[in-house]
């Protein structure tokens, strides 16, 4: 049958059509790197995340077959890239009732295929249940496919182990130029392009977190079936891009994608920007570095230094190529970012560290060290040692929430946080693969949580930071939860291995204004009990218990969030000072008679987060967005 194709010529002005106006603000001018950076920040923002048992209903909207046999009016047939024939009748079809675990032989069943195989990514959630690249496929093809990775394969019939009803195979690599020489799953010239910016996809969503997946586990690279380089730029090995890009180029986005990446988007919130532009692939990828090292970054000094941080900066490289800087402690790579200055946490009280920095350009040369410095952190400080759970909500149904705060002392990378829940089966406990966090978060800010079926009166899912219906958020109160830092524990609700603790149900819990540390060890005391579905103030910092803020003054404070100045009107000729104050008790702006000639005081470079606006003697909660 025909494939439904829109002409080239028409992808430009079409595509971009597809998505909601200013849903990629931000991108003009950008090419290689920064491009996919603005990217990944945009497709990973509010989406959603579901549950990977919610994928086969799915189906039912994104991946029916109304592109080669059947009439879009009345199909409830799926389409599969694995045993689809573009130009005549299918050996086999499938709807959503024939899902199946395992197959003995072709046309038995269907399941969830992961495009970049779950084991790259262990598992865990969000990457698990991912739309764009979890699709339907013949149960025995997914089978035999197993974690090889897609790609050319030898024709030699020697080298060639399966060739399957559509002629799509798994051989022997002849992937030009690349060191892996094992099996491959090629699939058929109609959806190579299809593939390809799946792939792209991924290394796009997940950037920042790619250098933490399994690549190059193996002693012998001929062997090593994970296509990932370990960095968050480029992803993938070169020989691999290079045949990604060919595949994209050799099959256009097609109709289909289109109506997928639509399909997806009202699901998920997040769309696969080449589909959208497709010309965006060779403007990240076709990239010609030089072999010129960059220079190293100078005037490298401590801004900060407190009991488990310290806060670093340093003067960009000269070098025009940089596209980021990689931090050593004591010798040891332990952080890479794209700014100017980092924050280094999970240190050890009243403890020596010694560190460096180095750019690195897009070639992935790096420059000379830096200037050492020298770091003895401090014996105590104001500040949390880690991140803690703030808030737990066990509602009705799908009622569940958790907020989770930063009171640190610095903003904090999000990529190495999971939330883990215990399940029980039979009296045998285990976790599940965790729901892995992601992003920043800044100083005195809190972020929350959510089921996407959830329904509360007082907070909705575009106010939350994380929207997932990932197993660690359909707790019903007898589980277990905790923050998890890598795999260390951070703070914990309930017990382990105890189902009966009843505090957990139909309640929500508020952790004390008066605890600003988390605990591997929970204790009910510390928590206020409110009735089930009570979500007052949530995402919003609770005050300290020293602080008494003032209700139904002669002062108005306006906006409250304040993006660049915060007013204040009524009798404030007598206010002598203004300050700003962190939950730390620090002064951030101070200002003696604020309001002599002027009524605002300007808060523009003011950190986002929440501070205390204290006129002489009388305190107000701000909130900076």
């Amino acid at each position: 049958m025909k494939k439904l194709l829109f002409p080239v010529i028409l992808f430009s002005s079409f595509i971009f059509a597809q998505a909601p106006a200013g849903y990629y603000d931000g991108t003009t001018g950008l090419t290689g790197y920064a491009l996919k950076s603005k990217l990944h920040d945009i497709i990973s923002a509010k989406n959603i995340s579901w549950h990977y048992g919610d994928l086969t209903n799915y189906y039912n909207q994104t991946d029916l077959d109304v592109y080669y046999d059947h009439d879009a009016s009345n199909t409830t047939l799926l389409l599969d890239m694995y045993s689809e024939i573009p130009t005549g009748p299918d050996a086999y079809e499938y709807t959503t009732a024939n899902l199946i675990g395992s197959s003995s032989a072709e046309g038995l069943g269907w399941n969830r295929e992961h495009m970049m195989p779950q084991s790259t990514f262990y598992s865990n959630y969000p990457m698990y249940s991912d739309l764009f690249y979890v699709v339907p496929t013949d149960a025995r093809i997914n089978q035999l496919r197993s974690n090889y990775p897609y790609g050319i394969s030898m024709t030699t019939p020697s080298n060639v182990f399966y060739t399957f009803t559509n002629s799509s195979k798994i051989g022997k690599s002849a992937i030009p130029n690349y060191v892996y020489t094992g099996r491959v799953y090629e699939p058929i010239d109609e959806f190579k392009g299809d593939v390809a910016r799946s792939l792209l996809y991924f290394a796009v969503r997940y950037e920042g977190k790619l250098g933490a997946f399994n690549f190059n586990n193996n002693s012998n690279p001929a062997s090593d079936t994970n296509p990932l380089n370990g960095t968050e730029e480029k992803a993938f090995d070169d020989a691999y891009i290079a045949m990604l890009l060919q595949w994209h180029t050799q099959d256009p986005v097609s109709q289909r994608e289109i109506d997928r990446n639509n399909a997806v988007y009202a699901i998920q919130k997040n769309r696969n920007p080449f589909i959208d532009h497709p010309q965006w692939v060779n403007a990240i990828w076709n990239q010609t570095p030089d072999n010129v090292a960059p220079q190293a970054p100078s005037d490298f000094n401590a801004t900060q230094i407190s009991t488990y941080f310290t806060t670093l900066s340093w003067l960009p490289s000269s070098s025009s190529d940089v596209i980021g800087y990689k931090i050593y402690q004591n010798g040891t790579l332990v952080a890479s970012t794209k700014s100017t200055s980092i924050s280094i946490d999970h240190l050890l009280p009243s403890t020596n560290y010694s560190f460096t920095v180095k750019a690195y350009d897009n070639g992935y040369l790096l420059s000379p060290d830096s200037n050492v410095i020298s770091v003895n952190t401090l014996a105590s400080d104001v500040y949390a040692k880690d991140l803690f759970i703030s808030k737990y909500l066990e509602g009705t149904s799908d009622n569940k929430a958790i907020e989770i705060t930063n009171r640190t002392g610095h903003p904090v990378n999000l990529s190495d946080y999971r939330l883990s829940i215990q399940f029980s089966s039979t009296n045998n406990y285990y976790f599940p693969a965790p729901y892995e966090l992601e992003g920043i978060i800044q100083d005195n800010e809190a972020f929350v949580l959510l089921n996407p079926n959830a329904n509360f009166s007082c907070y909705t899912n575009d106010e939350a930071k994380f929207v997932t219906a990932a197993p660690q958020m359909t707790y019903s109160g007898s589980q277990y939860l905790e923050l998890r830092y890598k795999s260390a524990t951070v703070d914990a609700i309930g017990i382990k291995s105890q189902s009966n603790f009843s505090v957990l149900g139909n309640v929500s819990l508020y952790r004390k204004a008066s605890i600003n540390q988390p605990t591997n060890s929970f204790n009910i005391n510390e928590w206020d009990i409110h009735s089930s579905n009570y979500c007052e103030d949530l995402g919003t910092l609770s005050a300290s218990p020293d602080i008494r803020f003032v209700e139904n003054d002669t002062f108005k404070i306006y906006p409250n969030p304040v993006q660049d100045r915060i007013f204040v009107s009524g009798k404030t000729e007598n206010i002598k000072i203004a300050q700003i104050i962190d939950w730390s008790g620090r002064s951030i702006i101070t200002e003696k008679l604020p309001f002599k000639n002027k009524t605002n005081i300007s808060v523009q470079n003011l950190q986002p987060g929440i501070y205390l606006l204290k006129l002489d003697d009388k305190t107000y909660k701000l909130i900076k967005k």
